[in-house]
């Protein structure tokens, strides 16, 4: 298969790498992941990984708890997604360096732009994590910051979810199912693929968004190939 893309950040939202449980990690959702970051990292592409957290914490559990606090709980969150996803898939063979936002030198690397786009040359996959450092911003955002800071070509959106819906399709079964989409619709019609400072950022930087479901073995592969599959946000 020939590769549509050379370098691309791949997002993984906390929720897809808890499987069925929804709570936690899921050992063969991990290997499944880490499968298919191999199969694509064999094609020659260039893979960066962000990574949510909303498997262990999903924000305030209360109003009496500040939100900047909780932000900051949900950043740690996405480093344990982070150490999981770099044993995983370096159990498959391919060498990985996890940055975070927040200083964390004892597991990780600090993030460095340069240093990123250097390990991602050198044949490595790098895996973002803590978030962008700042509370108030989504792993979503983080997603598109890194994509812009590193010139992805495009964001793999991995969910649960096979596509971009009007609504909820595990409650409304009337959810138009959408195969296409501008950034701008997105924005207008207020779809729920991402927030809309992600959205903004891709829409500013021209960053194409392929959003699709990770349960499903090789779509990883299609995606990276330019099949159609999920929903393209151009």
């Amino acid at each position: 298969m020939e590769p549509k893309y050379k370098r691309v950040i791949l997002k993984i939202s906390g929720e897809a790498l808890a499987g069925d449980e929804k709570f936690g990690l899921d050992g063969d959702t991990l290997k499944n992941v880490a499968r298919q970051v191999k199969e694509v990292h064999e094609l020659g592409v260039q893979v960066a990984i962000v990574v949510g957290g909303g498997n262990f914490w999903r924000g305030r559990t209360s109003k009496d708890m500040d939100k900047a606090t909780a932000d900051y709980m949900g950043m740690l969150a996405t480093v344990i997604n982070s150490l999981a996803l770099q044993e995983a898939i370096e159990s498959v063979g391919v060498q990985t360096r996890v940055q975070t936002a927040i200083e964390m030198r004892e597991i990780a690397e600090p993030y460095i732009r340069r240093k990123a786009v250097h390990h991602l040359e050198g044949g490595k996959v790098v895996i973002f994590g803590a978030g962008t450092g700042n509370p108030f911003f989504s792993t979503d955002t983080t997603a598109a910051l890194r994509a812009a800071e590193i010139d992805a070509d495009v964001i793999l959106l991995a969910k649960k979810v096979d596509a971009v819906y009007s609504d909820d399709p595990e409650t409304n079964p009337d959810a138009v199912r959408y195969d296409e989409l501008t950034h701008y619709e997105v924005l207008e019609k207020d779809l729920k693929v991402m927030d809309s400072t992600a959205a903004s950022l891709c829409r500013d930087n021209d960053i194409t968004i392929h959003v699709f479901g990770i349960s499903d073995d090789g779509n990883v592969m299609k995606a990276v190939c330019g099949e159609k599959i999920g929903t393209v946000i151009r």
